[in-house]
Formats: C-alpha cells, sequence, structure tokens
C-alpha cells in the first residue's frame, strides 16, 4: 500500500509519456499468478542462469539462491510485484477526483509539498487506502498459487501459508477431517479481519 501510494503520487503528476509509463507500472497486475511466480522463479531469481544472479556475477559477486535462501522475501516480493499496481491503480482514481483548486490555495497560503500531502492529499484518500487495505488483505489471507508454483511450500515449512497447509493435508496427506477443520479456522480468520477492516473503513467514511 506504501509502494501504490508512493507510485500513485509520482504518476500523478504531469511529465512526458505518463500515460506509457502509467500502462507498465500497471500490467504487473494483469499478469495471471502461475505466470508471475514462474517469470520471478526462472527468469529473475534462478542461481544458475537468473538475471539476478547475472547481475551479481557481473558485480563480482556470489550468486544467490533467493528460494532456497530467503523463501518468504522472495514470495513477497511476487506478490508486491503483482499487487503494487492495484494500489497504485486505486490512488490514481482517488486523486483524480482531488479538487485542483484546493491544492492551488494551499499553495498560495504557503503550504509546502509535505504540508499538501499530510493535510490535504492523505485525508481526501484515507477511504480509498481503506478499501485498498481491505481487498488485498482478503486476497493475501487466500494465496495460493505463487506459493504453490514457487516454492511448493518450502524449503520445509518456510512459506507454508494457511490456505497451502490446507491442500496439503487435504490432497497430499488424505487427512480430510485436518483439512475441514483447517479450512474452518480460514474462514473464522478471514471473517475476522474483514469485520476489523470494515469497521475501520466505516470509521473513515463516518469521519
Amino acid at each position: 500500500m506504501v509502494f501504490g501510494l508512493i507510485l500513485g503520487l509520482l504518476f500523478f503528476q504531469r511529465f512526458p509519456g505518463r500515460a506509457w509509463m502509467r500502462i507498465l507500472a500497471i500490467s504487473p497486475f494483469f499478469v495471471m499468478p502461475v505466470v508471475s511466480a514462474l517469470i520471478w522463479k526462472n527468469m529473475l531469481m534462478h542461481p544458475v542462469y537468473g538475471l539476478l544472479s547475472w547481475l551479481f556475477r557481473a558485480l563480482g559477486l556470489p550468486p544467490v539462491d533467493w528460494l532456497a535462501q530467503y523463501p518468504m522475501p522472495s514470495i513477497v516480493a511476487m506478490v508486491a510485484w503483482q499487487w503494487i499496481p492495484f494500489a497504485m491503480l486505486l490512488v490514481l482514481t482517488g486523486l483524480q477526483s482531488l479538487p485542483g483548486d484546493v491544492l492551488e490555495a494551499a499553495r498560495i497560503d504557503g503550504a509546502n509539498l509535505w504540508q499538501e500531502f499530510r493535510y490535504i492529499v492523505l485525508p481526501h484518500l484515507a477511504r480509498t487506502l481503506s478499501v485498498v487495505t481491505m481487498l488485498e488483505s482478503i486476497f493475501f489471507l487466500s494465496l495460493f498459487a505463487e506459493i504453490y508454483t514457487a516454492t511448493s511450500g518450502g524449503p520445509g515449512l518456510a512459506t507454508t501459508t494457511l490456505p497451502y497447509l490446507i491442500f496439503l493435508k487435504a490432497f497430499a496427506e488424505y487427512r480430510i477431517g485436518v483439512a475441514a477443520a483447517g479450512a474452518i479456522f480460514a474462514v473464522i480468520l478471514a471473517n475476522l479481519v474483514a469485520l476489523f477492516v470494515l469497521r475501520f473503513i466505516g470509521r473513515n467514511l463516518r469521519g
């Protein structure tokens, strides 16, 4: 959400080629999760022929097996690459409704960029950021495809999230009762998160 906010503010400014840059920045969101995971696993993070390994060797550094040594940060990078554009898109949509005369009046009154952001832009985007928080939180609770494709929950259980654990219990170990119990817990957890986020959004809407 933080990076989406920063990119949204950046692409809200006028500069040459802004339309094309926006399209390029948003495009990762439209890549299927399995394809995204394969790109990161085989083209970027592979310890032998990945782009990051090539850059490390070019700098005289030993290559890193990211998915083996840093499995969870690698998954976080994959998911962030795909979902930051979604946050950016909603932030841009929220900024389109910001009246330009309000910012102009603030500049005339001597407000600097930080004061504009703190007292005008950020309160205006409070509802948008709340929606981003809710939607992405619900999505992350059901994250599965990237983990299944990139790490299969490993090494060991390093990237085994609750949805993937339910999958393992049901389809790898055939422990249907345990999987069903995990699914019930996942539903309760998702509802608790949704309840908390919706209450947070409701306070913002009333404000």
